[in-house]
């Protein structure tokens, strides 16, 4: 397989993370956001949105958007499982996967925060206190269900990572970028703290990618 991807990018992250605790082998081809090249001819052959990541399969086929690629290799090759069995904490673990993706990833991703500036005359500044804001929205909910819930353990649905810890692992990378501290967010930092331990997680941090600035 090929991962189509940039290191930075937070959705290319939980991809990587998910590869990595499958256990699945993957040429690593980087596209840098900043100068356009997941603009280019070749890549929007790929995927005519222009996003990464893309996980293209041995026969060609080109899969797109995180979560789905995410949800595809845990029932092609479901071992180890990145969703729990009980479809009540199932649908637990997806809610928390959602906040992220849904909620905080497409108000703050990168073509974001370059037509606030283009738009809007939004400086540096300016982005990052909208960063820090929707950041701040959902984290602060999450924080507070994580704190309470009895299912919480070692990770945010028991003691096994799934995809909510994925989602969340790649935000706190993406939050670093703009200096946003964890002190206010006790458990998530607990969480965050168990992933970056494991090696599967910690392999994919952006960091740690051939790409990294």
């Amino acid at each position: 397989m090929i991962l189509h991807n940039y290191f930075r990018s937070s959705t290319s992250t939980r991809l990587r993370v998910a590869l990595n605790l499958k256990g699945l082998p993957y040429d690593y081809a980087a596209y840098p956001l900043r100068e356009k090249a997941h603009k280019s001819h070749d890549f929007l052959r790929k995927n005519p949105a222009g996003l990464v990541p893309v996980l293209e399969l041995d026969d060609g086929t080109m899969l797109l958007q995180s979560l789905a690629i995410i949800e595809y290799l845990d029932e092609v090759h479901p071992e180890p499982a990145l969703l729990p069995a009980d479809p009540l904490a199932k649908a637990k673990a997806r809610a928390y996967a959602y906040m992220i993706a849904c909620e905080v990833h497409p108000l703050n991703n990168l073509r974001v925060l370059q037509h606030i500036a283009a738009g809007y005359g939004a400086d540096a500044d300016a982005q990052k206190a909208w960063f820090t804001h929707w950041v701040a929205e959902t984290f602060q909910a999450m924080e507070t269900m994580l704190a309470a819930a009895p299912e919480t353990g070692t990770f945010c649905i028991g003691d096994t990572p799934t995809l909510a810890d994925i989602c969340l692992y790649a935000q706190v990378w993406n939050n670093k970028r703009f200096g946003i501290p964890l002190d206010n967010w006790p458990t998530i930092a607990r969480i965050f703290a168990a992933c970056d331990v494991l090696h599967a997680f910690r392999n994919a941090a952006p960091p740690n990618q051939p790409d990294a600035e």
